[in-house]
């Protein structure tokens, strides 16, 4: 529309229409160096949650920084491919300002973000700026979880899903406090607290002592390798945390232990396993 109006104001020699398109020139130029200056001195940051699990999505922390020392920046849209757009109001001079996004990952392995997008319609909507920032940092995604049976080398009973309650015993750690039966020894009562109510309470404990498990991924029942995998997966989450767990993968062989970070290792090494 601006250089409509200049073609008639030359063909006319309208003074007026020379006016209104210097004006409409100006607040052109004013508008865009606003909206670069909004998007300058801007750097995003992606970080990752502890565990991320192929086709299950997850909450990312988006954050970004204005490194501009006079200068907030208005409405900022930031975007990751995969995943939604999210909108940050106001980015505070020499500040920050987070947002969570969800991201989904179809496969298992290392990955990567490799681009957020950060663009902006500041002041005034005619035109949407943006900036396109490369991430360096991967990360890995763990394999889907397919729930599956106990099976493996260990020399318990096979036990099915996630309705086996823990095994109780009187020599492990302390698990729960719960109501007299009448059937527990007395040393098992827990004095201080059943002083305090009308009822006595009784300690409850688990077994010290649990056979390994050992996790075949060839021995479980998918057809596919990535079926199984994903109930392999399932199975290191659902005993690691109070039963010593190992791996099979192939030739390989990973010695049985137990708690989070035993756990997290043989996740990873579900998820890299035979992935190029």
């Amino acid at each position: 529309m601006t250089l409509l109006l200049g073609f008639s104001a030359v063909n006319t020699g309208n003074n007026l229409l020379f006016l209104i398109v210097s004006g409409l020139l100006a607040f052109m130029s004013v508008t865009g160096l606003a909206g670069m200056l909004n998007l300058k001195a801007l750097t995003p940051e992606l970080f990752p949650p502890a565990e991320i699990f192929a086709g299950t999505a997850t909450s990312f922390r988006l954050r970004l920084r204005n490194s501009k020392r006079l200068l907030p920046s208005f409405l900022i849209r930031l975007e990751c491919p995969g995943g939604p757009a999210v909108t940050l109001p106001l980015v505070p001079r020499s500040g920050q300002a987070s947002a969570s996004v969800g991201l989904t990952f179809s496969e298992r392995g290392r990955t990567g973000i490799r681009q957020v997008i950060v663009s902006s319609p500041f002041p005034v909507n005619f035109f949407t700026r943006y900036w396109t920032f490369s991430l360096e940092p991967a990360f890995i995604v763990l394999p889907r979880l397919l729930p599956a049976i106990t099976s493996g080398e260990g020399h318990g009973p096979q036990r099915f899903g996630s309705n086996i309650p823990l095994s109780r015993g009187q020599d492990g750690e302390l698990e729960r406090i719960a109501g007299y039966s009448g059937s527990e020894p007395l040393r098992m009562i827990h004095w201080k607290l059943s002083a305090r109510g009308d009822e006595l309470l009784v300690k409850g404990f688990g077994r010290q002592a649990v056979h390994p498990l050992i996790i075949d991924v060839e021995a479980q029942p998918g057809r596919t390798l990535e079926e199984r995998i994903s109930m392999a997966a399932w199975l290191v989450r659902r005993w690691v945390a109070g039963r010593p767990v190992g791996l099979k993968l192939g030739n390989r062989s990973i010695p049985a232990e137990a708690g989070k970070r035993h756990g997290t290792r043989l996740l990873t090494e579900l998820a890299l396993h035979d992935n190029d």
